[in-house]
């Protein structure tokens, strides 16, 4: 198996001893969509969570919902206690977070901001986000997703 070069994301996960799996897949500069993930990655949707980046003022959250989901603002603006939260700027995406679209991990931000997961990833016993680059998607247990990142579990789908 190749080596593959650490991200700030492994290196977390590596230095709290928590246990995961890499998957590898070829991304495309155009085609950054959780189906093309799905296609190549071997998990079920449900299992997998794209990271949104979100703002309130001057206060920035993040967000994990399932990949073909989509967020409900105002539920997450509830939930966070703000009055609104709207999604960051892409081009505001590297500075913030130390991420590139494609490839931002909710693991291993420049700041640890407050994290929140769709409620629905406690019944499952591993999920795959990505590992902090594109083609990268790491797997593990969700309760140590949860505590690697001081996360909460909210309801913030669109239903």
């Amino acid at each position: 198996m190749m080596k593959v070069k650490k991200t700030n994301a492994l290196r977390i996960l590596d230095s709290k001893h928590i246990n995961y799996e890499i998957r590898e897949y070829e991304y495309d500069e155009n085609h950054l969509s959780g189906e093309h993930i799905i296609e190549q990655v071997d998990l079920d949707a449900e299992q997998i969570y794209k990271t949104l980046v979100l703002k309130s003022h001057n206060d920035y959250l993040v967000c994990c919902i399932p990949v073909l989901e989509e967020i409900d603002l105002k539920k997450l603006a509830k939930q966070s206690g703000h009055k609104s939260v709207e999604m960051i700027h892409m081009k505001d995406l590297l500075s913030v977070t130390g991420y590139i679209r494609g490839g931002c991990s909710p693991i291993g931000m420049k700041k640890l901001f407050p994290t929140y997961f769709q409620e629905d990833m406690i019944l499952l016993d591993k999920v795959a986000v990505s590992g902090g680059k594109r083609g990268l998607q790491v797997i593990l247990d969700p309760n140590d997703l949860i505590a690697v990142v001081n996360g909460e579990y909210v309801d913030v789908i669109r239903k």
